[in-house]
């Protein structure tokens, strides 16, 4: 069977176990791929980054022979800024585009002046804390944890100055669709997401789910039925292309 991965970037402060669910919920034909980044999880012990676009051309490197079939990518917050930027630095090393991007919980890259301005510089352990009790996301008594958040701070540190110091640049935009998912009480805007229109010459669609910034977990069963749903449709034409290639093949013996 033909198969379609699913690339992952996790959102601020994260490792990849943040998708690990998601597997025995996807459909065969759809390989989830869960993509680490360097200072956590099992890359703990690499040096963190706090340059976007960096990142995305390691990330790119580290990924590019491995992509054998058709691939998707998924970001919430930071990892969809990552997964658009991960796009780019993936076709500049001669790869074809995914099949569709998914961003996820966050302001488009052109509209960004006043989302990222809070982020700019580092912010305390306190700040950092306040930061996220107010996303709703964290348990009072994992926020309490000494030791845990002696972990988790670094890494927020430099996932929030990776979004702080990030521009958008002028270049070619994608041709992959962009679908975008929002939260109906989360802090990016109709306006804003709309605006991940602006980066691809592709269709687009936006869907609102009820919820916080974290409603992909609040709703994580309809958002992963959002994802299949998109991507049968681009498993489906690969499947019969592959089909037509091999009768095709098949008939000139």
């Amino acid at each position: 069977m033909t198969k379609l991965t699913l690339l992952c970037l996790p959102y601020s402060g994260a490792s990849a176990m943040v998708y690990s669910r998601w597997r025995r919920k996807l459909p065969d034909w759809l390989q989830l791929q869960p993509v680490e980044l360097p200072g956590r999880g099992a890359r703990f012990g690499e040096a963190l980054h706090t340059d976007m676009r960096e990142l995305a051309q390691q990330l790119a490197r580290e990924h590019k022979q491995s992509l054998h079939t058709p691939y998707a990518l998924f970001g919430h917050s930071l990892g969809a800024l990552l997964a658009c930027e991960l796009a780019h630095a993936l076709r500049a090393l001669g790869c074809p585009e995914p099949v569709a991007l998914f961003a996820s919980g966050t302001a488009a890259p052109s509209m960004r002046a006043d989302y990222d301005r809070a982020f700019a510089e580092p912010k305390t352990d306190a700040q950092l804390i306040e930061q996220l009790r107010s996303l709703n996301g964290t348990s009072e008594e994992v926020l309490g944890n000494k030791e845990l958040m002696s972990l988790t701070l670094p890494i927020l540190r430099a996932d929030f100055l990776l979004c702080g110091g990030f521009r958008p640049q002028v270049r070619p935009l994608l041709n992959c669709p962009v679908h975008v998912l929002g939260g109906t009480n989360d802090k990016a805007t109709t306006a804003q997401l709309i605006g991940w229109s602006q980066e691809t010459h592709g269709s687009f669609s936006v869907d609102m789910l009820a919820g916080g910034h974290f409603f992909i977990h609040e709703h994580e069963a309809k958002v992963i039925r959002m994802i299949k749903d998109h991507l049968d449709v681009h498993h489906r034409r690969h499947a019969r292309a592959l089909s037509l290639d091999n009768a095709a093949l098949a008939s000139s013996f």
